[in-house]
Parts: structure tokens; C-alpha cells; sequence
């Protein structure tokens, strides 16, 4: 974050207890009252709401480096559920005593306000791969993505584990269990990906990066 060694000093002072939440456990429920950020520690998380029919809608995937949290900042309450997809750990981070440093280290502040960019950026993305992509750009720009955060917390970007399910991966992209299992299948076919369970590898990152704009396609024939 750039910040000196006694800023670091001071925010590592309000940071709570360490939290340990199981697989398939919440995190949090939509309607919670807001209290803290979650800062992930170790493991992974989905996001998630429950349409008014009762299903639910996965709104988003969560890895180790991230925060979870920022939706309530505004109402003071969470927007959605939040799920371990694994045993998973967290850092609890009480936002009014968070709120109380920005006002001392300007340099913290600044770095928050890219973090919650970034998060809406990434939704408006997640909003353009439902509205205008071909099923089999939204599922490389999914890999792609995943590609990316990965790499940006000093992980490979060519090879890691899917932590979702196919099912979860299609709720989240608009796509059924089906066609994720046959674009998965096409991508290996092709010599794009090499998939074994849930472990991926990307083999032509950069020809996966044109599906995703659209500029090349996998389609047979």
C-alpha cells in the first residue's frame, strides 16, 4: 500500500480476531447488520442472493487478498450471503475504527477508494458478460479473470484449482451445468485448457483472452 512501517503498526492494531469459517458455512446473511470488512485470509468465498422464486443467484467469487464486506458501507447492511467454498479463514476489521484511521493516514484512504473501484469495475464487467457475450466469451473471460487475480496475489495464472462447482460457475455466468461441461470440453479439445477435476491449466492464455473479446472463437467448423 506504500505505507510506513508505523501506519502498518496502527492498522495492524485494529484488526480483530482472526475468524475460521468451514466450508458450505456463511460468512455473513443478507439483512445482517454491518460491523466489519473480512479480509481473506486463507480459502475462498461466493457471494450470493436469493431471487424472489426462492433460487439463488451467485453475484460473485472471493479469494485470499480480497475483501469482503464493502456492499453494506452504504446502508449498513449486507446485500447478499456470503459462503466459504472451502474451509476458509478470515481477518475481522471493524469499519468505525477503519473509518478513524483514514482520517490519519490519507495514504490508506486512497488505497480503500481503489479497492472499492476495482469492485465496481468488476461488476460493470460481470454486467457486459451477461448482457452481449456468447456463452463461450463470458466462460474465458471467467477464466481469464480468475487468470489475472491470481496472478496479482503472486499465484500462477496458468495453473490453479476451481474452487466452485460447474453448477455454480454456470449460476453465475447465466449458463447451465451443460454447457459449462461442453465448453470446458471444446477448450480441452482444442488444446486451450488441460482440465483434470478441478484443476485447469491454461495452455494459450492469449487465445483465450481473444474468445473473451471476441475476437476468435472456439466454435466448431
Amino acid at each position: 500500500m506504500g505505507l510506513g512501517e508505523s501506519d502498518l503498526e496502527k492498522l495492524d492494531q485494529i484488526i480483530g480476531r482472526r475468524r475460521k469459517v468451514r466450508k458450505d458455512t456463511p460468512l455473513y446473511r443478507m439483512d445482517d447488520p454491518f460491523t466489519n470488512l473480512y479480509a481473506i485470509r486463507l480459502g475462498h468465498f461466493k457471494t450470493y442472493q436469493i431471487t424472489p422464486s426462492g433460487e439463488q443467484q451467485v453475484t460473485g467469487f472471493q479469494m485470499a487478498g480480497e475483501l469482503l464486506g464493502m456492499d453494506a458501507i452504504s446502508t449498513d447492511r449486507h446485500h447478499c450471503d456470503a459462503m466459504a467454498l472451502e474451509d476458509s479463514e478470515v481477518c475481522e476489521i471493524p469499519f468505525p475504527r477503519l473509518e478513524e484511521l483514514f482520517g490519519m493516514i490519507p495514504t490508506l484512504l486512497h488505497h480503500f477508494h481503489r479497492m472499492m473501484s476495482r469492485e465496481i469495475m468488476r461488476e460493470q464487467n460481470v454486467m457486459l458478460l451477461l448482457g452481449n457475450m456468447r456463452a463461450e466469451q463470458r466462460f474465458a473471460a471467467f477464466l481469464v479473470n480468475l487468470a489475472s487475480r491470481y496472478a496479482a496475489r503472486g499465484y500462477s495464472s496458468t495453473q490453479f484449482q476451481l474452487r466452485m462447482s460447474r453448477e455454480e460457475i454456470g449460476n453465475y455466468l447465466g449458463l447451465t451445468i451443460e454447457s459449462i461441461s461442453r465448453l470446458l470440453s471444446r477448450l480441452k479439445k482444442q488444446g486451450l485448457i488441460r482440465v483434470a477435476n478441478r484443476e485447469i491449466e491454461l495452455l494459450e492464455p492469449e487465445r483465450l483472452r481473444a474468445i473473451a473479446a471476441g475476437t476468435e472463437s472456439c466454435e466448431p467448423g
